[in-house]
């Protein structure tokens, strides 16, 4: 019998570490109340602030409380032409400008968005990671339902009461430099979490994965793999529908 395999010894848990050194908080929107709902609150970014293991910088944003004497202060991803000092209105009557948070049914078609939220109140789940945005595609009125074209390039329907901020995401381009060296990926992923090197199943031997052993490096069975497959065997692409390059253009067609 083979050793216990890598998916395997991840799905069984252990005393986890989480990297958070560094990191500089959640980052989402205000809580939705009744201001935004059916006006629009003012705030002002305090400051543009890099978040350790995070692509994209994060603006602090700071508002009146509306119900306590006190300031209110988030974190949300920063988009492209955001300064410090800069006002930015959220709310159902706010403007269309850069950094402004809008319910998505408020927002004209074709529309560059960011920061989306899936459901109603979740406070930005999509379209987050430096240069990131998404369009809107649709809007339909009477059913309230949102089409937006995701970063990916999958369209999404959501409720046109979710919000999405106005613009995309600074910081892109990241991906365009190169790593070159195995000193830089084990600093960006330091920062991360523990998932840098990884071992490729081919290299190891058969006792330590199902892709390993034989005299030159290859699988020896197709990569695909049955979803009702034992753990030990699990490795590969599991129940793939498809495999292989993808060919053409998935943001083509607006059906």
């Amino acid at each position: 019998m083979g050793k216990v395999i890598r998916p395997q010894r991840k799905g069984k848990g252990s005393v986890y570490r989480s990297h958070t050194c560094g990191r500089e908080g959640a980052a989402r929107y205000k809580k939705l109340d009744f201001a935004e709902r059916h006006g629009y609150v003012k705030g002002v970014v305090r400051d543009i602030i890099h978040d350790k293991g995070r692509g994209a910088p994060l603006a602090r944003i700071q508002y009146r409380n509306a119900y306590k004497y006190k300031k209110t202060e988030v974190l949300v991803p920063a988009p492209e032409g955001l300064y410090s000092g800069q006002f930015v209105f959220s709310g159902k009557k706010a403007a269309l400008a850069i950094g402004n948070i809008l319910p998505i049914g408020q927002i004209p078609e074709g529309t560059v968005i960011c920061n989306i939220e899936s459901h109603v109140g979740d406070c930005g789940k999509m379209a987050r990671a430096s240069g990131d945005y998404a369009l809107i595609i649709s809007q339909d009125n009477d059913k309230k339902i949102t089409r937006i074209r995701l970063p990916s390039g999958s369209k999404k329907q959501i409720h046109s009461s979710c919000r999405a901020m106005i613009g995309l995401i600074a910081g892109g381009g990241r991906t365009d430099k190169p790593i070159f060296k195995a000193g830089r990926a084990f600093h960006k992923y330091k920062a991360k979490r523990n998932e840098w090197p990884r071992v490729r199943g081919v290299a190891m031997n058969p006792v330590d994965h199902p892709h390993g052993g034989g005299n030159q490096q290859h699988m020896g069975k197709p990569g695909t793999i049955n979803r009702s497959a034992v753990p030990g065997q699990k490795s590969g692409q599991i129940a793939a529908r498809r495999t292989g390059r993808v060919r053409g253009s998935l943001r083509g067609d607006d059906k």
